[in-house]
């Protein structure tokens, strides 16, 4: 008489462990929707000028609201989900599209989605339409860019990085560039960009 009822525990435990495996599987998969932690929702960002808002599609972790942080060497920067620091690009300026494409773009992943100016962030919000089709925000007509080599909030591991790649400021400019070469004189090719 036993076995048959062990049998039956032995399937419901099996059957409970395959469950619990499937929700856990499509929990993650729901978590990691829209991007608004990961700089990668939906393309169709518009500018919303009396907010000051740019808006996307839905985005299952809403909207990235852009923050003010601080480096004790470095001063104030923008940073972006979950306090990751953003990040210009000196090729970027004066154009309306990004000069950061291909394996530049996954070393610098671009901030797109859904995104709102917090406290002491000056700059206009404003987007660009990448080569790719996406939408990429811009914070005082400067596109923003996370950087793959920061790990957590606070990091600034990109800063001045071969002389193109500077924290972005309030105001979108480039934080401590005094020393680099404006971006016409700017040599950016291949790896020495990124």
């Amino acid at each position: 008489m036993n076995a048959p009822r062990r049998n039956t525990i032995g399937r419901l435990g099996r059957s409970t462990t395959v469950l619990l495996g499937v929700i856990s599987l499509l929990a993650a998969c729901t978590g990691q929707g829209g991007g608004g932690s990961t700089a990668t929702a939906p393309a169709g960002t518009q500018v919303a000028p009396s907010t000051g808002t740019a808006t996307a599609g839905p985005s299952a972790a809403g909207a990235v609201t852009l923050a003010i942080a601080n480096d004790a060497e470095l001063d104030d920067y923008v940073a972006g989900a979950n306090g990751m620091a953003l990040y210009v690009f000196l090729p970027d300026k004066g154009k309306d599209t990004s000069a950061c494409t291909d394996e530049c773009a996954t070393k610098w992943p671009p901030l797109t989605g859904e995104v709102a100016a917090g406290a002491g962030v000056t700059g206009d919000l404003g987007t660009i339409t990448r080569d790719d089709g996406t939408t990429q925000v811009t914070l005082g007509g400067a596109p923003l860019y996370y950087f793959m080599g920061d790990k957590a909030a606070g990091d600034v591991n990109g800063q001045g990085l071969n002389d193109v790649w500077y924290l972005a400021s309030a105001e979108g400019t480039a934080v401590g560039d005094d020393d680099a070469p404006p971006a016409e004189q700017t040599p950016c090719g291949g790896r020495y960009c990124y």
